[in-house]
């Protein structure tokens, strides 16, 4: 059997969707996702209709195949940051600074991929199932965080627990590894608004919500991180630079 010629086949398929999902992207610059259509992307790319159907055969799949590939970029630039910073002996506190940093950039550096992951949604368009395992990079990050600082004793209690019984999906316990002990029981409840508190700020300051009332939107960003792990009980050293 020729293996060059598998080669040559293997880098057959992959390169349409390659090309295709690139030229989506700029769309997504220019247009937003839901200027997005398979039409476009043919003529901009110069592969005939046809054939990009034949690799996505609706826009809807082409706008999976992006969504996944930005949950994926996100979350590996935030596990490239926490292990550059555990692998430091960086304490829980400046990992996660680490990682929300990392956050930060990718999504400056990738505003329209950021729009379609985190911006309003796309009308006509549901991310499927599948998109469920690259977008919970994200929160598994923190998650891995939170239970690494617990784990160390780096946690200081609450003051006060979240009222009534657990507010949790099975999922979200799972992914933390399980519920722990009182008096941090209602730990995951807490990851969970620092993770929408970290998105919120991100959104923020990726659409210029804050420019107009921050004079040093970076150091603002790392306050703010800083303020919102109070809530875990968890000190972010904000002297300590782990970029």
């Amino acid at each position: 059997m020729d293996v060059s010629a598998i080669s040559s086949n293997e880098e057959e398929d992959i390169t349409p969707a390659v090309v295709i999902k690139d030229i989506a992207r700029q769309q997504l610059v220019k247009l937003g996702a839901s200027g997005l259509s398979l039409e476009a992307v043919s003529r901009d790319s110069g592969i005939p209709v046809a054939d990009v159907e034949a690799v996505f055969p609706h826009r809807d799949d082409l706008l999976t195949a992006l969504v996944i590939d930005a949950y994926d970029a996100s979350g590996e630039a935030m596990e490239q940051a926490d292990a550059a910073a555990a692998g430091a002996g960086a304490s829980g506190g400046a990992r996660l600074l680490a990682v929300t940093r990392a956050l930060r950039q990718w999504s400056f550096d990738n505003t329209a991929e950021f729009t379609l992951i985190y911006g309003s949604p796309v009308p006509d368009y549901h991310a499927p199932q599948e998109t469920v395992p690259s977008a919970s990079r994200t929160p598994a990050v923190l998650a891995g965080i939170v239970r690494s600082a617990l784990e160390a004793g780096e946690l200081a209690p609450p003051r006060r627990a979240v009222p009534g019984p657990p507010l949790l999906l099975p999922e979200a316990t799972l992914l933390f590894g399980g519920v722990p002990e009182a008096p941090f029981s209602d730990i995951i409840e807490r990851g969970i608004v620092l993770w929408s508190n970290l998105i919120g700020l991100l959104v923020f300051q990726v659409f210029s919500r804050t420019h107009d009332s921050v004079r040093d939107e970076v150091a603002f960003f790392d306050y703010a991180i800083a303020v919102a792990a109070e809530s875990i009980g968890l000190e972010v050293p904000l002297t300590e630079h782990t970029d």
